[in-house]
């Protein structure tokens, strides 16, 4: 299953780009990274069976294993790609997150959006990781 991670802004040069990256060397599952503009921008046509994941502070807060499981499951039921939406400064709108197959938050605090995009790498490397019964996660 391709992990297709779409976020609104460039992550350029920065700190945050090496934690991205670093995490997205280690993935052994397929995955993209596609910035947009912080307005328009088309993404690319989503394989299909999709899911849709929204980042978004409305959504659930999951622990690591409840995430790696939802994906197992996505993977196990023939899902081919995972998109993982960061919307800009302004969030998502009412219609998208009506559409999303999951809204996920990374707890009740604001997070940059920089930062939570490697969050979001972070977490889906210890996903897999666990899925894969690699000892990267500790429970």
């Amino acid at each position: 299953m391709l992990l297709h991670v779409i976020a609104r802004g460039k992550l350029g040069r920065s700190p945050e780009a090496d934690l991205v990256a670093r995490y997205e060397k280690r993935l052994t599952w397929p995955v993209r990274f596609t910035e947009l503009p912080e307005i328009g921008g088309r993404t690319p046509e989503p394989q299909t069976p999709c899911r849709i994941v929204l980042l978004d502070e409305r959504g659930r807060d999951l622990d690591s294993q409840e995430f790696a499981d939802i994906l197992a499951r996505w993977r196990d039921d023939g899902i081919r790609e995972a998109r993982f939406v960061l919307g800009a400064a302004d969030g998502h709108s009412p219609a998208e997150r009506g559409a999303a197959d999951l809204l996920l938050a990374f707890g009740k605090a604001t997070w940059p959006h920089l930062l939570a995009r490697a969050m979001l790498a972070e977490q889906l490397y210890r996903a897999t990781t666990i899925i894969a019964g690699h000892p990267y996660h500790r429970a």
